[in-house]
């Protein structure tokens, strides 16, 4: 511009000073002085830029060069100017655009940055009060006392607890089947001893709780008649040897005999007379289930031939009862315990009987037998019935049956 003679065309006049045309750096390349600004030559006040790092040869420049002057432009046309090429970071520039981290600068070439990573900890921050607030992220993985742990680590508690619910289970089912054995191991050791004990019965109980003096028959008669049944005499105990006829005793003889204990009673006005027999057997409880079904399915205990016989005592209303008086009967197999209880009925008067009638036949509904028209049926199955409850009062709740 000096060339040009700015000067002798009186830029000064036109107030190009106070259009501020320094501060739009319109001073050409070859203005100085101390008052010129521009890209050259900045201001009093303004920083200080780093030189121009001369472009290399064969490479296109960054920005497109400012068009050449040429000989016909005067000051009135304001050529543009390029925006200044933004300088190449120095050493000084690039050591501050690093952040330093806690523990000093990040060397070069040693990888990430941790501090860039995600789960670094946030810059403390200051509150309103002056002090740091520091707040720290979550670790990645926890378990349930917050100590950190590896992803993933959850499946060995996992694990662990499902075998531990596993062993629990089968424990449960073991101690519930285990229970239910000893339970019915229990429960058949309570059935051997009621067994057991109810075949001791014949010496350890008083005979006047197995054949007491007076028993109650409530509803024991024809139609639904109370009877009223004294004793009056009591065998002597013994074996079995004549108390049967042989063909009976053959039936009997599998279930053996211990002992055999008898009594006679008579009704209350004495036209009646009864022996009701405890035969104590040798046999376990299979012998005695077998003898019992045995009876059933012969139907052993409706043989006239088979029939027990009487206790006939001197001196009593039963002195004249023989085996010719029998006139009707009932035999029982337990199968709880190691007894046979029956019973035999006849007329006190000892009146012999042509044909005697089972119990079970003379009691039904319009039997016209003498012997079910006489109650002698009720008699034998009514006495027979209570004695084997008071057998069975003595062993315990574990024999006893309603009947």
């Amino acid at each position: 511009m000096s060339g040009l003679g700015m000067s002798g065309l009186g830029m000064s006049g036109l107030g190009m000073s106070g259009l501020g045309m320094s501060g739009l750096g319109m001073s050409g390349p070859g203005t100085s002085g101390p008052g010129a600004s521009g890209p050259g030559n900045p201001g009093p006040g303004a920083p200080a830029r780093p030189p121009r790092t001369p472009a290399v040869s064969g490479t296109a420049p960054r920005f497109p060069a400012a068009p050449a002057e040429s000989t016909s432009e005067t000051t009135r046309r304001l050529r543009p100017i390029p925006a200044e090429p933004e300088p190449e970071p120095g050493p000084e520039r690039a050591s501050a655009a690093v952040p330093a981290t806690a523990g000093g600068p990040h060397p070069a070439g040693a990888g990430p940055d941790p501090a860039l990573s995600w789960t670094a900890p946030a810059a403390p921050t200051v509150s309103g009060d002056g002090r740091p607030r520091v707040s720290f992220g979550e670790p990645e993985g926890y378990d349930g006392y917050a100590r950190p742990r590896a992803l993933g680590g959850r499946r060995r508690p996992q694990a662990v607890a499902a075998g531990v619910c596993l062993v629990l289970g089968l424990g449960l089912v073991t101690g519930a089947v285990t229970g239910s054995w000893l339970a019915g191991d229990s429960g058949d050791d309570g059935a051997r001893s009621a067994f057991t004990a109810a075949g001791d019965l014949w010496h350890s109980v008083p005979v006047d709780q197995l054949f007491p003096p007076t028993v109650q028959g409530r509803g024991a008669g024809p139609g639904g008649a109370d009877r009223t049944w004294t004793r009056v005499a009591v065998a002597p105990d013994g074996d079995c040897a004549g108390a049967f006829d042989p063909l009976l005793a053959k039936v009997l003889d599998p279930v053996g005999c211990t002992r055999l204990l008898r009594a006679t009673y008579t009704d209350a006005t004495q036209s009646h007379v009864t022996t009701v027999g405890l035969l104590f057997a040798k046999a376990d409880a299979a012998a005695m289930t077998a003898l019992a079904d045995r009876f059933e399915k012969e139907d052993l205990g409706r043989r006239t031939d088979l029939m027990p016989l009487p206790y006939a005592a001197k001196d009593t209303v039963a002195a004249g009862f023989g085996a010719p008086q029998r006139a009707s009967w009932t035999v029982s197999v337990l199968t709880d315990a190691p007894v046979v209880v029956y019973a035999v009925s006849g007329w006190a008067d000892g009146r012999t009987v042509d044909e005697p009638e089972p119990a079970e036949e003379a009691m039904e509904t319009g039997a016209g037998s003498a012997p079910a028209q006489a109650g002698l049926g009720h008699e034998a199955q009514g006495l027979a019935d209570r004695v084997e409850r008071a057998l069975r009062k003595n062993v315990g709740p574990a024999t006893e049956h309603p009947s």
